[in-house]
Formats: structure tokens, sequence, C-alpha cells
């Protein structure tokens, strides 16, 4: 019965817009990225990303973390749900390049 409640359109649905929703805002998913290895401080995870101001950097990070992605503890790190987040990166990286996505910054 679970099974069937996880593959409901409407449950799924709802689902990845949530997903979206927190990962669509920008510098989300390069900070994610960036977060992959080592545990930046705040300056040098401004930056690795370029152009991100202080306090745009501030709030994704704090969305991330109530989120369950990262987590500030002598540095900022990826929780075990944010390492699993970037098992999606490689299929996204190649559908991106099999339908002529523009590479981003």
């Amino acid at each position: 019965m679970a099974e069937q409640e996880e593959l409901d359109p409407r449950t799924v649905g709802r689902a990845v817009a949530g997903v979206f929703e927190l990962l669509g805002r920008r510098w989300q998913l390069r900070l994610i990225w960036e977060l992959r290895e080592g545990a930046p401080s705040f300056r040098e995870l401004q930056a690795r990303c370029g152009g991100i101001s202080p306090s745009v950097l501030s709030a994704r990070l704090e969305e991330l973390r109530e989120a369950g992605i990262v987590h500030h503890r002598d540095g900022y790190r990826l929780t075990e749900a944010g390492v699993e987040l970037l098992e999606l990166y490689p299929p996204l990286s190649a559908w991106a390049r099999k339908w002529g996505m523009p590479a981003g910054q």
C-alpha cells in the first residue's frame, strides 16, 4: 500500500514541486556542488561562487539548512541527504548535454 502512495501522481507531483521550489532558487544547486568536498567557511564559499552577495549566500544556506541538506559545524557541510542529492548531478548533466541545454556559469 505504501508503494502505491509513493507512485500516486498527485503525491509525486507535490514532492517534485517542493524539490524544484527549493533547488530552483538561484545559487542552490551551485552551493550544493561547491560543498561536495571539504567544509568551506562562509568566505571561502562566497569566493567559490563569485558573484553571490553575502546576504543571498546567508539566505540560501539557511534554506538548505532548514531543508536538512546542509549543516554548519566547523565550516559548511552536506548532510547525508545533501550527499545523496549529489548523485542526481551526473544524470542531469547527461540530460542537459543530450538536449543541448546551455552550460551554466
